[in-house]
C-alpha cells in the first residue's frame, strides 16, 4: 500500500525483529500457527511489539505479495521510553504536560493532535499498542513533520502506564464530553497528562475512573461533541494560557 512500509514473509519478519527494526504493529493470519509463528510471536511480546490477529483479507490487502501469513508495518519514527521522558523533563525542571491518546485511530485526527501538541511544547504522547492510529509516512505528512520531533510513547498497558504517571507525580485528567466541571474552571498548572478519547467510543471507563478528574468543553450548539483533534488543541492551549499567566 502506498505510504506505508512493509516487510512480510515469515524470515524478513523474523529477521527484521532480531535486527531491531522499529515496528509498528505486526499482523498475523488468524488461525495460523507453526514452530515459527510462535518463536516469533515471543520476540515480538519480548520487544513490546503490538501483535494483531487478523483476517487473512486484510493481510492480502496490505501486499500482494507471498505473506505466508504475517506482515509487519515499519515505524518512520523511534518510540521513546515513558519513564525516560519523565526523568528527563523533571531533572531539566520542566513542567510536565503529556498527552495519553485512547482508542484514536483515525491518521489524521492522530497527525493533527500531534502537529498542535508539538507546537504547544507538549513533552510526549502516549498511545496504546492495539487500538491506535498506524504510525506511517501519512501520520507524519499530516502532522506537518511534528512526529520527527515530539516523542511518541507506546504502552501495552494504559492502565499500568496511568498509575505510574500519577505516583511520577502527574495528575491525570480525562477531557470528556461528560466531564464534571469545564477546562476553564480546572488548574493545570502542575504537571498532568490529559486523556483524550475517539469519537465513536469516547474515553474508555477504566481510565475514566482512574483519572484525577474529569473536564470538558463548553458547548453551546446543537452537536454534542468536537472532533477529537480541534478538543485537544483546545485544552492544549488553555494549559498553555494558565501556565504563560499563572493563572488557576
Amino acid at each position: 500500500m502506498e505510504n506505508i512500509k512493509l516487510i512480510y514473509g515469515i524470515r524478513p519478519v523474523l529477521e527484521a525483529l532480531t535486527a531491531g527494526k522499529e515496528i509498528d504493529k505486526l499482523f498475523i493470519k488468524s488461525g495460523f500457527n507453526n514452530e515459527k509463528i510462535t518463536e516469533l510471536i515471543k520476540l515480538a511480546q519480548k520487544l513490546k511489539i503490538p501483535v494483531l490477529n487478523v483476517p487473512a483479507e486484510k493481510l492480502n490487502r496490505l501486499t500482494k505479495g507471498n505473506h505466508q501469513g504475517i506482515v509487519c508495518i515499519i515505524s518512520p519514527i523511534n518510540f521513546a521510553s515513558l519513564h525516560h521522558i519523565i526523568d528527563e523533563t523533571f531533572r531539566s525542571a520542566q513542567n510536565p504536560l503529556l498527552l495519553i491518546l485512547d482508542r484514536i485511530t483515525d491518521v489524521k485526527n492522530f497527525g493533527a493532535i500531534v502537529r498542535s501538541a508539538e507546537c504547544a511544547g507538549v513533552n510526549a504522547i502516549i498511545i496504546p499498542g492495539k487500538g491506535s492510529a498506524s504510525i506511517n509516512a501519512d501520520a507524519v505528512k499530516t502532522s506537518a513533520g511534528a512526529l520527527n520531533y515530539l516523542p511518541v510513547c507506546r504502552t501495552n498497558n494504559l492502565l499500568s502506564t496511568i498509575e505510574y504517571l500519577k505516583d511520577s507525580g502527574l495528575q491525570v485528567i480525562a477531557c470528556t464530553e461528560n466531564g464534571d466541571k469545564y477546562i476553564y474552571d480546572t488548574d493545570f498548572r502542575d504537571p498532568v497528562a490529559i486523556i483524550l478519547g475517539s469519537e465513536e467510543y469516547g474515553i474508555h471507563p477504566q481510565y475514566t475512573k482512574l483519572a484525577d478528574s474529569t473536564v470538558k468543553i463548553p458547548l453551546s450548539g446543537k452537536i454534542g461533541s468536537l472532533n477529537v483533534s480541534v478538543a485537544a488543541g483546545i485544552v492544549i492551549y488553555e494549559v498553555v494560557r494558565q501556565r504563560i499567566y499563572n493563572l488557576g
